[in-house]
């Protein structure tokens, strides 16, 4: 399968998994399921300046709790663009506005908890795989480089009572970890300093066993920060 061919397939698997997904729409995104607007006016006025940023940070709310738990790891040219609840449909929707169009060096995407929670309906690992490898062409075809990181482990998530979680997030993991150079991405695997052996956080690193407290985050930045360093941002 040649990369146009695969760039397609990817794409269309992404589109049907935001259609199939449409009816679990959050009321806040009503009629901008991807959330578009969300970042609109700060993407505006970034595009205003002409200053190119250093990385973009796509993800869900453990992108978005970055920024609010660890400001000062956002040093100028480094942007977060998470929002809470959203899947890799949602995301693959953002990527040119949130990321391509603001033309960084560098993105930094972080996703599918949500996708295994089901929170714009039920999804197969496939559709998830089609979604990071879409968002992960996009950026390349766009002089981007890509940082394509672990899903964070959980043992349980609090909105999806009674839901496996250990055995999805590992598969994934495991497929990231073997896809990420075919893609054209640089692995960043944060399982070393989060997982606790068992598929769960080590104890005190998420505040619900899900969302990095800012010691998670200053344990996700000993990974990270190197390969920023490393590449200028």
């Amino acid at each position: 399968m040649n990369r146009r061919t695969l760039f397609g397939s990817a794409m269309l698997a992404g589109l049907a998994a935001s259609v199939r997904g449409d009816a679990a729409v959050a009321p806040q995104t009503q009629g901008d399921w991807p959330w578009l607007a969300r970042y609109a006016e700060e993407n505006r006025r970034l595009l205003a300046t002409g200053v190119r940023p250093g990385i973009v940070f796509m993800g869900d709310s453990i992108t978005e709790g970055w920024l609010r738990e660890r400001p000062g790891f956002f040093t100028p040219g480094r942007i977060d663009r998470g929002i809470s609840g959203q899947t890799t449909p949602q995301m693959l929707l953002r990527t040119m506005a949130d990321v391509v169009a603001l033309r960084p060096r560098v993105m930094h995407l972080m996703a599918g908890t949500n996708d295994i929670a089901g929170n714009t309906g039920p999804m197969t690992a496939e559709q998830t795989q089609a979604n990071l490898t879409a968002m992960v062409q996009l950026a390349r075809a766009n002089g981007i480089r890509v940082l394509l990181a672990t899903v964070p482990p959980a043992a349980g998530f609090p909105w999806r009572p009674g839901l496996a979680t250990v055995g999805p997030i590992r598969m994934m993991n495991g497929w990231i970890r073997n896809h990420a150079r075919t893609l054209g991405a640089t692995l960043v695997d944060y399982d070393p300093v989060l997982d606790d052996g068992n598929g769960a956080m080590k104890p005190g690193l998420a505040s619900d066993g899900v969302h990095p407290t800012g010691a998670g985050y200053d344990a996700m930045a000993t990974v990270l920060a190197p390969v920023l360093r490393r590449l200028g941002v």
